[in-house]
């Protein structure tokens, strides 16, 4: 078994923003209790020890941790490319400048559109010209810098402009990741899900952009789930390229798992190494051993790997079955349901449950 390639930090679960799409969990009280600095520089040290080449320092919003510089110099010394997922609030020049003495390598900044109006209402808060700012100081400071946009109906619509946006910004790379219905998300699903006219002139959109800046900007687009014919394999595979650690030590093979039934694994009680290569949080979904029909018979069973489990359980209720997203899924109907119903009402302003401020 190879060891991981990534390791993805969620260091804290506070954050500025209060997006209704938000990944992080529901029951964001019972994360309180994060790790410290010192159990979080062993982790990035097993990390290393296991063969992690990049480190994804993540949240919520990490520049809330007063310790950030302290993670990315002890990763930075490991070797680990070093890599900030941020809303970038809180990135000053001087805390920018303390980031880059500490060694980090590239930083990722969230965009939720491309004007302030829009922009702040997704957001929950005033941000855009905040994250603008920070984008700027990005390049100034010589950094590579990746724009994430995670789309939905309230802003699919306008990717010709977040795309001229990221242009003018000089950005290196842009992920344009439809959003993935957990978390919060999966609360607000009717009110994200695209139509399908919606996704057909995005994809025209992104693709023609692709072609006129070849060379000149990474485009990465992402299609929901709910609208592919067969689901992709999530992370990777089970337990096989990437691996997360939350705020509070539990370890997972990707950010959703943490809905499971399956035994925690945290690091102030195992050793990375045991948790990656022994424990039942990584292995129960390892390889293709665990397949029911139709995923155990299938002839693509070693590329999708039976989809996104924790999809599977939060629309089924059971984590072994198929990826309901997988038309030969004989849960699809659940699918079919909830994008004819997004069809039918293809209003762009329905309403959101935001993510509580913290």
């Amino acid at each position: 078994m190879e060891g991981p390639m990534g390791l993805l930090a969620e260091l804290t679960y506070r954050c500025p923003l209060a997006c209704a799409y938000c990944s992080n969990p529901i029951e964001i009280a019972a994360y309180r209790d994060e790790l410290d600095t010192a159990t979080w520089q062993r982790v990035i040290t097993e990390a290393a020890e296991l063969g992690v080449l990049q480190c994804h320092l993540s949240g919520g919003e990490p520049l809330l941790r007063r310790d950030l510089a302290d993670l990315v110099r002890t990763a930075s010394e490991l070797g680990l490319y070093t890599n900030l997922v941020t809303s970038a609030l809180g990135f000053s020049e001087s805390r920018a400048a303390e980031l880059h003495d500490a060694g980090l390598d590239h930083v990722q900044v969230s965009l939720q559109a491309d004007e302030p109006t829009l922009s702040d209402r997704i957001a929950g808060t005033p941000s855009f010209e905040r994250k603008i700012a920070a984008a700027r100081t990005v390049r100034e400071l010589g950094w590579p810098l990746t724009l994430n946009v995670v789309l939905h109906r309230q802003n699919i619509d306008r990717i010709d402009r977040v795309l001229a946006a990221a242009e003018d910004l000089g950005a290196d790379r842009i992920e344009l990741a439809n959003t993935q219905y957990y978390g919060w998300a999966a609360k607000n699903r009717a009110g994200l899900l695209p139509s399908r006219e919606q996704l057909a002139q995005a994809e025209v959109t992104v693709r023609a952009a692709k072609e006129r800046l070849r060379g000149q900007m990474e485009i990465i687009y992402v299609v929901p789930d709910y609208y592919a014919t067969y689901p992709k394999p999530c992370m990777g595979g089970w337990g096989a390229r990437q691996l997360v650690v939350v705020p509070t030590g539990d370890a997972l093979p990707c950010l959703a798992a943490h809905e499971l039934p399956l035994p925690p694994a945290n690091v102030t009680e195992a050793s990375l190494r045991w948790i990656w290569e022994s424990s039942p949080m990584f292995s129960a979904f390892r390889g293709t051993d665990w397949m029911q029909d139709p995923c155990r018979s299938c002839d693509r069973r070693e590329i999708d790997l039976g989809g996104c489990r924790c999809q599977a359980f939060a629309l089924t209720g059971d984590a072994t079955r198929t990826d309901p997203v997988c038309h030969l899924s004989p849960d699809h109907g659940l699918i079919e349901t909830v994008v004819e119903e997004a069809n039918v009402d293809t209003r762009v302003d329905l309403p959101l449950v935001a993510r509580p401020h913290r």
